[in-house]
């Protein structure tokens, strides 16, 4: 490194974020995560005794995936090599590799390629890692946002321990704003700013579990606040406010929280719950989820969790489709949580999904029965010589029902619907028994 480049280096640690100059060094500096880097975790004992094997690290923005690798990066006495899954391609790895080679071969020395937002590699870019970490060339560590067992090649999770980041909690984000106001080597403290018990609780809040939102938001506090009377910036909760408006919620539209929370909202309409549903619904709407595909999972909802419990859920829900895409926004968000309310407080009953699931099995798995002689196409010219004769219209009966054979003669006697015991339901057995259906 010549002088120029020295020179760049420490203007730039100097004027980078404050997230990035408050990023730990050592494993005593960072906060949070105690369930994989306490002093008892394996990950911990790893890293001090500079042991460290292939890693995994899974979490949500800013719970200190690269953190913990700055601190690995710190810590070792292996080469440390960075690159970005978003920027970098083959040749970048076959650059890192041909290095780690020269190094184990010339000196023994171990490289650590850390591989940021690892999921944005294709299979075949994590293909050509395989080798080089199953042999030692390298020590991975890939970091990610996305469920690894999806988005990360199953030989490599197979050759890699996986450890998921949890978000911070609100006591280690309050922890990190006191830190960072008052700490004159890697913080603000150098500005002279104070920040009142209510400003730092807000700002911890709103940031939903990342720092990086937090610092964010101090610094931009203490940079365009002025100084008061006292000559001290003061950081209050109206100053907090303006500082960071909209609260930080992890929502990807591509990512694991999106199903996730599709997936909570689903199971708490499934589950009678109308406020879960609702609460779940605003996250959704909070995010700028679409209101089509909102709609959309409230009517497979109404059908397949309420069905002919209550066969007014799905036509709710249809209605419910229909109006969000002529009305939209902000008034939609009324619409869905009509529908979604409607459907949580519906009885529920999953006949309809067991009676097409079984009958779609038996499809499968059975031959095709034909379709009884009686029951076949009487209209067109021929065909009662083709005995396609003996079909009882059943309005002509008591009941509006006459017992008859519906089913091919394979089937004669299976049952695929089954209603249930609550709602509509209750009546449709009713009517069955009094049919005489057996």
């Amino acid at each position: 490194m010549d002088m120029f480049e020295y020179m760049r280096e420490q203007r730039m640690d100097q004027e980078s974020p404050l997230a990035k100059r408050m990023r730990p060094t050592t494993l005593d500096e960072v906060v949070g995560q105690e369930h994989i880097i306490g002093k008892d975790k394996l990950l911990y004992r790893a890293i001090r005794a500079d042991k460290l094997s292939s890693i995994i690290l899974y979490g949500p923005p800013g719970t200190g995936k690269t953190t913990l690798a700055m601190v690995i990066a710190n810590t070792t006495s292996a080469e440390f090599t960075q690159i970005n899954a978003t920027t970098s391609g083959k040749k970048d790895m076959e650059a890192v590799v041909e290095q780690a080679k020269n190094l184990m071969g010339m000196y023994q020395k171990k490289t650590i390629l850390f591989v940021d937002e690892i999921h944005r590699f294709n299979k075949a870019q994590q293909d050509y890692l395989l080798p080089f970490v199953e042999d030692g060339t390298i020590v991975l560590i890939g970091a990610t946002t996305e469920n690894p067992y999806f988005e990360v090649n199953g030989a490599l999770i197979s050759r890699s321990n996986v450890f998921q980041l949890k978000p911070l909690s609100k006591e280690n984000i309050t922890e990190l704003i006191r830190r960072a106001v008052y700490d004159d080597r890697k913080g603000m403290g150098s500005y002279g700013a104070d920040i009142t018990d209510e400003a730092a609780d807000f700002l911890a809040d709103m940031a939903e579990g990342d720092a990086r939102s937090a610092l964010n938001a101090v610094e931009l506090g203490i940079l365009t606040t002025e100084r008061g009377t006292d000559g001290k910036i003061h950081i209050t909760l109206p100053v907090a406010e303006e500082c960071i408006q909209r609260r930080s919620l992890k929502y990807d539209k591509d990512g694991d929280n999106h199903y996730d929370t599709i997936s909570a909202f689903i199971k708490s309409m499934r589950g009678s719950d109308p406020d879960a549903a609702v609460y779940y619904l605003a996250k959704m709407l909070y995010s700028g989820e679409s209101v089509t595909f909102i709609a959309r999972r409230i009517m497979i909802c109404a059908s397949e969790d309420v069905g002919n419990a209550d066969p007014q859920a799905i036509q709710v829900a249809s209605a419910c489709a229909q109006a969000v895409e002529r009305v939209g926004m902000p008034e939609s968000q009324i619409i869905l949580a009509h529908a979604a309310i409607y459907v949580a407080c519906a009885p529920k009953s999953n006949s309809v999904v067991n009676a097409i699931s079984a009958a779609m099995d038996t499809v499968k798995k059975q031959q095709t029965g034909a379709v009884p002689a009686h029951l076949r196409d009487a209209h067109y010219g021929g065909s009662k010589d083709l005995g396609h004769v003996g079909y009882q219209y059943a309005h002509d009966f008591p009941n509006h029902y006459v017992k008859q054979q519906y089913l091919p003669d394979e089937l004669v006697g299976t049952r695929f619907y089954e209603p249930g015991d609550l709602g509509y339901e209750k009546e449709i057995t009713a009517y069955f028994e009094m049919i005489g259906r057996s």
